[in-house]
């Protein structure tokens, strides 16, 4: 890479609520950027004081979902680069010398894609569709935004596309009760909307061939089976996610029809 002038400026995102559990080491993780830039959604516990022990910049603001908060804040960060990281991640020594080399090169893209490490009771995954999962996290603030859509939104840049090679640590499976109660009650009920809002009619067979087909996919296809007792756990959690999530939909359907 060319590096003969000083990198780019970045500033590091955190969308964060009530996530004193594991914002700290998130924190620590990205000391090194030029502009820690906190947007809370009107936290009730400690994480706003575990905030101002690193950084000034922390404005609140309601929150609608993901890509809402995260449109909302992007063209707010001080730099014109930006690093999205979420309070369950972690930003390696290794990433953060692969980002600062890359913000010093004259050649650089306009946003770049970071595969993901994710985790299941602490434990890194390999298979199953949990790694790579790349994630378009560092960008142009001018040149990107997330889709509109209610939860699992990536990002939509306008300009080229760089992959870097070093992985975020992603903690979302911390344990089982965090699992159902975010994965599979929370995101399932935004899944539900989303696929609604996108005109997807419910069918009884959706109750059995979609859990069917994620289980064949990130369990055999996707090789979850590699990942041993945690590999097949996880398909499992996708598998309830999909019976729930369609069954949600069922029901906003039906309370639809019902109004009418």
């Amino acid at each position: 890479m060319h590096t003969d002038k000083p990198g780019e400026p970045v500033t590091v995102l955190i969308p964060c609520f009530n996530s004193e559990k594991v914002i700290r080491d998130c924190l620590e993780s990205v000391g090194w950027a030029d502009e820690i830039f906190v947007v809370d959604s009107f936290s009730t516990d400690s994480t706003l004081d575990i905030c101002r022990e690193y950084t000034d910049r922390i404005i609140q603001h309601e929150y609608i979902n993901s890509a809402t908060q995260k449109n909302w804040a992007i063209p707010q960060a001080t730099h014109d680069w930006v690093l999205i990281v979420d309070t369950d991640e972690r930003v390696t020594p290794a990433l953060r010398d692969e980002v600062r080399a890359v913000l010093a090169d004259l050649n650089r893209c306009d946003g770049y894609r970071i595969p993901r490490r994710n985790h299941c009771f602490e434990r890194p995954m390999y298979y199953g569709g949990s790694y790579p999962d790349y994630q378009l996290r560092l960008f142009r603030k001018d040149r990107g935004r997330y889709q509109d859509r209610e939860v699992h939104a990536h990002v939509l840049l306008d300009g080229r596309i760089g992959t870097l090679q070093n992985p975020f640590m992603h903690y979302g499976q911390r344990d089982v009760d965090q699992i159902v109660r975010v994965l599979l009650l929370r995101y399932t009920t935004w899944e539900a909307q989303q696929k609604n809002k996108e005109g997807v009619r419910f069918r009884p067979s959706y109750l059995f061939t979609k859990p069917l087909l994620t289980f064949g996919y990130r369990y055999f296809y996707r090789r979850g089976f590699r990942d041993g007792a945690h590999g097949l756990f996880m398909a499992l959690v996708w598998v309830c996610y999909a019976i729930i999530t369609y069954a949600k939909l069922w029901r906003i359907q039906a309370d639809e029809k019902a109004d009418r």
